[in-house]
């Protein structure tokens, strides 16, 4: 996922982005402590795709601020 879909999301969808992809977070986090995780660069993308959807965020909250 890039910015550019990101932005495109509304909040209600930002959020629901956001939830989704920690649960999918926990799901790869247990997959590799059992050793069933095949893609083990899809950890490292799942959380910078939260990061990019967790800081799209703030930068509304802080724009709303104004």
């Amino acid at each position: 996922m890039d910015n550019k879909e990101i932005r495109e999301l509304t909040a209600t969808e930002l959020n629901e982005k956001i939830v989704e992809l920690k649960r999918e977070k926990l799901n790869l986090k247990i997959q590799s402590r059992t050793g069933q995780l095949e893609k083990t660069a899809r950890v490292r993308q799942v959380r910078r795709d939260i990061a990019r959807c967790m800081t799209e965020a703030a930068v509304r909250a802080k724009a709303e601020v104004k």
